[in-house]
C-alpha cells in the first residue's frame, strides 16, 4: 500500500472493507460470492482491500462494484479522491429545489455517518416513488 493512512489507496481500501464486511453481515456473502455477484475478480478485490494500485481502479469496475452492493457511487469516487466524477447532478448555483432536495438525497446515502438502517430506509422510499404509478389529473 502507499504510505501514509490518509492516501487515495487507504480510502479506497477503507471503503471496500466495509462494503466487504456488509455484504457478509447482511447477504451473508463471501469475497467469492461477492465477485461473482459483482462481476470483478477475486484477485481485483483482494488488490483493492490492500491498496495494492498505481493507476486508479477501472471506473466502470468501481460503478459495477457499488451498483451490485446497492452502494453510492459518489461515495466510492470520494474516497478515491475524485468528489465530483461520482456525482449525479452537476453543481449549480442556481438548482431549483428538486435539484437541491435530490442532491441532499445523495449526500446523505454517501455519508458515512448515515446509518445503514437509514441508508436502506431512503433506498426503499426511493424504489417505491420510483415504481408508483403516475397518477393522472382528474
Amino acid at each position: 500500500m502507499a504510505s501514509g493512512e490518509g492516501t487515495a489507496q487507504a480510502a479506497f481500501a477503507r471503503f471496500v472493507r466495509r462494503a466487504i464486511d456488509n455484504a457478509r453481515m447482511e447477504r451473508g456473502w463471501t469475497v467469492t460470492d461477492l465477485a461473482a455477484q459483482t462481476g470483478i475478480g477475486r484477485s481485483t478485490v483482494f488488490r483493492w482491500l490492500a491498496g495494492d494500485w498505481h493507476d486508479y481502479p477501472e471506473l466502470a469496475k468501481v460503478r459495477g462494484f457499488c451498483v451490485a452492493l446497492d452502494l453510492p457511487v459518489a461515495a466510492a469516487f470520494r474516497a478515491l479522491g475524485l468528489p465530483e466524477a461520482g456525482s449525479a447532478l452537476p453543481r449549480r448555483g442556481n438548482d431549483g429545489p428538486v435539484e437541491a432536495d435530490v442532491r441532499a438525497i445523495l449526500e446523505r446515502l454517501a455519508d458515512p455517518a448515515v446509518s445503514v438502517e437509514e441508508k436502506h430506509h431512503i433506498r426503499d422510499l426511493l424504489r417505491y416513488l420510483a415504481q408508483r404509478p403516475i397518477r393522472q389529473p382528474e
